[in-house]
């Protein structure tokens, strides 16, 4: 693959690199002050939707959803550089519409949603007027392997009736969330363990969904993206919500989860960086025992480290991307797996040396640090834990040399 990037590629970079140095990079204390000052972290903030049409006057709009006339018209790989700068700061996706789960539900509904489905959910989403969920990981069964899902998806005459107990559900939270996309089990005892699941479209306020609360992440609210623990009791729905039909829900999950794993890694990049941005400038900054901390062979040592880690794991992102963008999103399944691995691995070191040089102060909230970490850490689970992708990876390994 050639690592240069285009011009379009390139003039989006540029452009988007001005716009975070003009609006987003100077509002970070803002955006904090706001959520505080209004004591709701799931509230939207003016910063934020003051931003948005500044971005999508700038041609910053939808930059993601590959293969689509509806966004950017830009590859994984070409979008890859640019999520990245947008990941710098945990709140900028949102900015211009590319902010998960809402990435990964407009680009399931492109793919696999009929007209009306996309008229009614995905033209108000792509316009940023709503926000969605995506209802997957269940609390009582091991959801990394999606075979073991309970919630169940019946055919009652015209309708669906849906009952399940969800959790991690990421935007649930949000109060614009106005969509669920729910997987659960159409054929609950089908011999084809790979057909029994299916996914639906819910409407959010839809009798019989209760959300029961919203998940801290290592004590964080992790607002505007967040987490929820949903109840879906005889949630009746027309037929016509059901996405691809009966038994296509594996399918689905494959299309969907690939590129949601690459966006979080592409995002954990950025903040690696920002995380190493700090750590040198503490490093020439801070002067214990009567010499700055560059000067010690501990801290060159890890700086060093980090933007070894860092240039290796951008790498290994391209080339998914690349890869992706070639044969599809099953075919670079390993791919995929291998950053997913290696990118949340890579940030939570980085982040890791940069807290230990600011010392105290890398644990409280004034550097960004701790909360950078957290998430970090949460994305080794996230889509699919470490050893789940490990365990994939050594099989199509392995059957390369049977």
């Amino acid at each position: 693959m050639d690592f240069n990037y285009n011009d379009k590629t390139n003039d989006l970079i540029q452009r988007l690199s001005a716009f975070m140095d003009e609006h987003v990079y100077p509002n970070e204390s803002t955006f904090h002050e706001q959520v505080k000052a209004m004591g709701d972290d799931w509230a939207p903030t003016a910063i934020i939707e003051g931003l948005k049409p500044k971005a999508r006057e700038a041609g910053l709009w939808n930059l993601f959803l590959p293969d689509s006339s509806l966004g950017a018209g830009l590859t994984n790989l070409e979008y890859a550089p640019l999520c990245e700068i947008m990941g710098r700061i945990h709140w900028a996706p949102e900015v211009f519409n590319c902010s998960a789960p809402d990435t990964g539900n407009m680009e399931t509904l492109e793919r696999y949603g009929s007209e009306e489905q996309k008229r009614e959910w995905l033209d108000p989403l792509l316009a940023g007027d709503i926000r969605s969920c995506f209802a997957m990981t269940e609390p009582d069964v091991a959801s990394s392997d999606a075979r073991n899902i309970g919630s169940t998806i019946l055919r009652d005459g015209d309708d669906y009736v849906i009952n399940g107990h969800k959790w991690w559900a990421s935007g649930s939270s949000d109060p614009r969330c106005k969509l669920f996309i729910f997987m659960g089990k159409t054929d609950p005892d089908g011999d084809n363990v790979y057909r029994q699941q299916s996914m639906i479209l819910i409407p959010a306020d839809a009798p019989g969904v209760t959300i029961k609360r919203s998940l801290p992440v290592f004590g964080y609210s992790d607002a505007p993206h967040g987490h929820g623990e949903i109840l879906f009791e005889n949630v009746r729905v027309p037929a016509e919500n059901i996405l691809l039909g009966e038994g296509r829900g594996f399918e689905i999950a494959q299309g969907r989860l690939g590129p949601g794993r690459i966006h979080h890694c592409m995002r954990l990049i950025g903040q690696a960086e920002v995380a190493l941005e700090k750590m040198c400038r503490r490093a020439q900054e801070r002067h214990p025992f009567g010499k700055p901390l560059a000067e010690q062979g501990v801290t060159r040592e890890r700086i060093a480290e980090s933007r070894i880690l860092i240039d290796q794991a951008r790498l290994l992102v391209l080339a998914a991307a690349d890869k992706m963008d070639k044969v599809g999103n099953r075919e670079a399944r390993k791919e995929i797996g291998m950053i997913k691995v290696a990118a949340p691995l890579m940030a939570c070191q980085v982040i890791d040396w940069a807290i230990q040089m600011h010392g105290a102060a890398g644990v409280c909230d004034d550097y960004g640090l701790a909360y950078a970490y957290a998430n970090a850490r949460t994305l080794r689970l996230a889509d699919g834990p470490d050893e789940v992708h490990r365990d994939q990876i050594a099989r199509l390994e392995m059957k390369r040399h049977q």
